[in-house]
């Protein structure tokens, strides 16, 4: 299942000029090169190290990613609140009922993920620039929620051929699979048009490039 929910905000859209931060939106087909380009730009707009993570919502930096919830179980050494906000299945459907989300995706049964609209705006209230890699549906209700204060940018494969060729090449799903994300992306790529900006990744760092101009160019109007 994949759903995306708008959430309607009160009054008008937050503009550019009430001070805080920005956000910045990524969606993109499944292997459109969307993760490596964001991490370049992170890297380069927060001086991060090769190897290093870049920010998770705090400290230094000129981006920030947002930090997410999910009704999945932490791993590893992974903190509430810093990771992610954990929430069990029910606890997640009832802030869906309250819609407490700007964007959420139940990627299978009873496993959500989603975007709290309270934690974008204490982040953008306390200046921070915001990045999030959403699907393209909760990236163009995020867009029609904060207006002018967001950059959408969608990233897309230079054809439905080459991104099956990555898919295949990746052999990390069954073929099945790949065509069910090969369906999903003919769906993804009528969207672009909705976006503010589109980068075609055909040569990687050439688009890596021309995303970070357009970041830079937005977080300097």
């Amino acid at each position: 299942m994949n759903t995306s929910k708008q959430h309607t905000p009160d009054g008008d859209s937050p503009s550019l000029g009430g001070g805080g931060g920005r956000l910045i939106i990524f969606a993109a087909p499944s292997g459109s090169g969307k993760s490596t380009i964001i991490d370049y730009i992170m890297h380069q707009l927060n001086d991060v190290p090769d190897g290093d993570s870049p920010s998770f919502g705090g400290g230094g930096g000129r981006l920030h990613f947002s930090i997410s919830a999910t009704s999945r179980a932490p791993r590893g050494k992974e903190q509430n609140g810093v990771e992610y906000f954990f929430l069990t299945p029910d606890e997640f459907r009832q802030k869906i009922a309250n819609d407490e989300f700007i964007e959420y995706e139940e990627v299978y049964v009873d496993k959500y993920y989603g975007t709290l609209k309270s934690q974008v705006d204490k982040q953008l209230a306390a200046g921070e620039n915001v990045v999030l890699d959403v699907d393209v549906n909760g990236a163009m209700n995020i867009k029609k929620i904060y207006g002018n204060r967001a950059l959408s940018i969608f990233i897309q494969p230079p054809s439905i051929e080459e991104l099956r060729r990555r898919l295949e090449s990746r052999a990390t799903d069954a073929p099945e699979v790949i065509e069910q994300r090969i369906e999903r992306a003919k769906y993804e790529l009528a969207q672009a048009e909705h976006f503010d900006e589109v980068v075609i990744n055909d040569v990687l760092e050439v688009a890596q490039v021309e995303a970070l101009a357009l970041v830079e160019d937005f977080l300097e109007e």
